[in-house]
């Protein structure tokens, strides 16, 4: 599909429209939560995992009984959840098919230049042969966990000193090899992460050999196949959405993001550019009609929750002032109240458990109400657990030194 050859747009799909979708799509609305945590997982086609908070929140805020049980069953005894290594070099956590799209439709790249990097490192540390060492050290590593099972990378130091001995220089800085090794095998899918060494908060885990963890290890697609697997899933979760906003989310080439919009036959459509513009969206040839609006919705989504990092493009859903606030200046997306397919707020739990919440515009007191229950709910999963965003909200600050717990627009910010 050359851009030059991209025909013409077949309808007109309104801001108000991709709202609903998102609603519907993303489960934001009642009606459509469900405590089947892979179904959600599948449904957003990933749940972001670099901060190990995100995806038990992002699940509990879309379902019926907010658990955390489900979420850790599902990982590390079921099994039907993989965390995984991925798209942009973020770990996520996948149903086994989209593991699988993912794996070999954008993970197998960055592995490789991964791998040129590491072989750089070690031809700069003085090893002479990077290559034969890196296939004999992995399978030494490989080994030790198919004996031990589930083990931490400092167990893996500890019982291959001449290993973790050898360091590396990345960045200026060095690191022991063998974290570079456990890395770099998880890029390529030969191991897996397990269960943390702590608590569900925590992001140090236990790494298993894939065969080990998964019989059968990560199902096998042809690469250009999986793309459009996963490009199939973004759109049918995320559009309509622009051909940047998938080639951003999946960290592809724009000949790869191209490629994989042909082969699923995606749609043009047209969408609000701003002052009257309009740009190119595309969605599933199976799913270009309208969708019903699904009614008031409000979730507090955790940050680098699926639905806030979807898309390069945000103005369907986020107003610059909410973006200030919720956005670091880097690109990742905070705690975020969401009100009709809207980013209206901010949030934050408070050493002392409670859920501090701000709304950025008057959203009624129906919603408010709403607001206020969703934080409850959040109160109470948590429990004792006192959670540190990773990448928080730039207004968490103010949140967390504020004397009361407002549900209505900050001064100076309304609108």
């Amino acid at each position: 599909m050359p851009r030059s050859a991209t025909p013409a747009p077949v309808r007109h799909v309104t801001d108000d429209e991709r709202r609903a979708r998102l609603v519907v799509r993303h489960r934001l609305a009642p009606d459509g939560r469900t405590d089947d945590v892979v179904r959600l997982a599948d449904d957003l086609v990933a749940l972001h995992s670099s901060d190990p908070v995100t995806v038990y929140l992002s699940a509990a805020a879309r379902m019926a009984t907010p658990a955390l049980e489900p979420v850790e069953r599902a990982l590390y005894e079921d099994r039907t959840l993989l965390r995984h290594h991925a798209m942009r070099r973020t770990l996520w956590v996948l149903g086994h098919a989209h593991a699988a799209f993912a794996h070999h439709g954008a993970t197998a790249g960055v592995a490789a230049a991964q791998l040129r990097a590491l072989l750089g490192q070690l031809g700069a540390s003085g090893i002479a042969d990077p290559g034969a060492w890196y296939d004999e050290q992995a399978a030494r590593v490989l080994d030790l966990l198919t004996e031990r099972g589930p083990t931490t990378a400092r167990e893996v130091g500890a019982a291959l000193p001449d290993l973790a001995g050898h360091r590396v220089t990345i960045q200026g800085g060095t690191q022991p090899t063998h974290t570079r090794l456990l890395l770099l095998l998880g890029f390529t899918g030969r191991v897996l992460r397990g269960r943390p060494t702590g608590t569900w908060i925590n992001g140090q885990y236990r790494w298993s050999a894939t065969e080990d963890w998964l019989p059968g290890g990560i199902p096998d697609v042809a690469p250009r196949e999986a793309a459009a697997g996963l490009a199939r899933a973004y759109l049918h979760a995320f559009g309509p959405a622009t051909r940047e906003d998938l080639r951003w989310w999946a960290g592809w080439t724009v000949t790869t993001t191209t490629t994989a919009l042909a082969d699923v036959g995606a749609v043009p459509v047209a969408l609000d550019g701003g002052s009257g513009n309009t740009t190119t969206g595309y969605l599933l040839p199976d799913d270009v009609d309208p969708v019903p609006d699904p009614g008031p919705s409000v979730a507090l989504l955790p940050g680098l929750d699926p639905t806030t990092m979807g898309w390069k493009a945000r103005a369907f859903h986020l107003s610059p002032e909410a973006a200030a606030q919720v956005f670091d200046r880097s690109g990742n997306g905070g705690p975020a109240i969401w009100v009709d397919g809207r980013v209206a707020g901010s949030w934050v739990q408070r050493p002392d458990g409670e859920i501090a919440t701000r709304l950025f515009t008057d959203v009624g007191a129906a919603a408010e109400r709403e607001v206020a229950a969703a934080a409850e709910r959040h109160r109470v999963l948590l429990g004792d657990a006192c959670v540190s965003v990773r990448y928080p909200a730039p207004i968490q600050a103010e949140l967390l030194g504020s004397g009361d717990i407002r549900s209505g627009p900050a001064p100076g910010r309304g609108r």
